[in-house]
């Protein structure tokens, strides 16, 4: 069926389910590979992410914010977990506790609101404790780690089912912080006797089995971004990003292309214009930085994204017939990955994958896809 969408969005489930068995079998035995699906599953779209990442094995999931959990739960069979990274928000942790989500405690005070919630409406009610070992972000405070040691009733309310913590500098794997933050999780690890254990995200599981634990969290390498920066990517490409080319013009004497007057072309030249731009999540970083990709011919983004726009020298493709309105080029696909797009636009793939709009037509393919089709989300 033709969508009338101006961007096209692929998403390749069996990628994604392929690339979450590649890092399971990276872990070491006994350590279980659950999945982060959240912000929308990275902009992928959570819950035919989270189905296609059940159907790989995976029975373990994280999201950001209640919300999200309150969406993807529901879709999920018995027996899955849904862990919700920033806990329970003040008043609502009886929703929490219905719908089944498991908060991550990340204080003291949200440790002491989970126990009296558990007290009065929910005895046993599980929750994962979040410990902070150098990111001084969420977490523990070591203060408040050693008052728990000291004063253990608050845990005697509830069941906790994780202790966690998060890794600063894993995809820098010879910086000093990372073995600083193995040594201090395994030592925090001793106030919880018998909790399992979490520590590594996408780029930990590469720092090797003292970071395993019992759970690993990967993220953004089940979606391909390179969790081993400055090495060859182990992870399969799952995204393809199309812009649609609304015009073709040939340029015949000098002139100067879209806002700003910042692209000199010197004439003779077929530009193409492209119906997307910085509301879709292109970054205006990208003006005259990135390439596009046209019957596997480079073609350079000239001159500034603007809102809905973007524009293309073609001048190089080899077939004219090619180049044409109604055709797509790819701005993310096999020969351009998405981490080359980061860099070349000074950010990561995280912030890309996460900041792709609401105006593309996405399209799931393989894995659980529902009817295979196009769907926006």
């Amino acid at each position: 069926m033709m969508t009338a969408a101006q961007g096209l969005l692929t998403i390749d489930l069996d990628a994604l389910a392929g690339n979450w068995r590649r890092l399971r079998d990276r872990l070491r035995s006994g350590t279980e590979c659950a999945g982060v699906i959240k912000a929308n599953g990275y902009g992928l779209g959570d819950i035919p992410v989270a189905r296609a990442l059940y159907g790989a094995g995976c029975r373990t999931f994280f999201v950001a914010q209640m919300e999200e959990g309150l969406r993807v739960a529901p879709t999920l069979p018995p027996g899955c977990r849904v862990f919700v990274l920033s806990g329970p928000i003040p008043g609502c942790e009886a929703d929490l506790t219905a719908a089944g989500l498991i908060p991550v405690l990340n204080s003291a005070e949200q440790i002491e609101r989970w126990a009296a919630h558990a007290r009065a409406r929910a005895p046993g009610a599980p929750a994962a404790i979040h410990v902070d070992t150098g990111m001084e972000r969420l977490g523990l405070m070591p203060s408040e780690l050693a008052a728990l040691r000291e004063d253990r009733r608050p845990l005697e309310a509830f069941a906790p089912v994780l202790v966690m913590s998060h890794l600063a500098c894993a995809d820098m794997p010879g910086h000093a912080m990372n073995a600083r933050q193995v040594s201090a999780f395994q030592a925090a690890r001793a106030a919880f006797p018998g909790v399992p254990g979490s520590l590594a995200n996408s780029s930990g599981i590469f720092l090797g089995p003292a970071a395993h634990h019992d759970l690993a969290r990967p993220g953004v390498a089940l979606y391909g971004v390179n969790p081993a920066p400055g090495r060859p990517n182990p992870m399969a490409p799952v995204v393809r990003l199309q812009g649609r080319i609304l015009q073709v013009r040939h340029v015949d004497a000098p002139a100067t292309v879209g806002y700003g007057a910042t692209h000199w072309v010197a004439g003779r030249r077929r530009i193409a214009t492209v119906g997307i731009g910085y509301a879709d999540g292109l970054p205006r970083a990208a003006s005259d930085r990135i390439m596009g990709v046209l019957e596997e011919t480079p073609v350079p983004l000239i001159g500034r994204v603007s809102m809905d726009l973007v524009t293309f020298d073609v001048s190089a493709v080899p077939h004219p017939d090619a180049v044409r309105p109604g055709a797509l080029i790819d701005l993310i696909g096999p020969l351009n990955p998405i981490d080359d797009l980061a860099a070349r636009v000074g950010t990561i793939g995280y912030e890309i994958l996460t900041s792709l709009g609401s105006r593309y037509a996405r399209r799931h393919i393989g894995g659980t896809a529902p009817d295979g089709g196009t769907e926006r989300t």
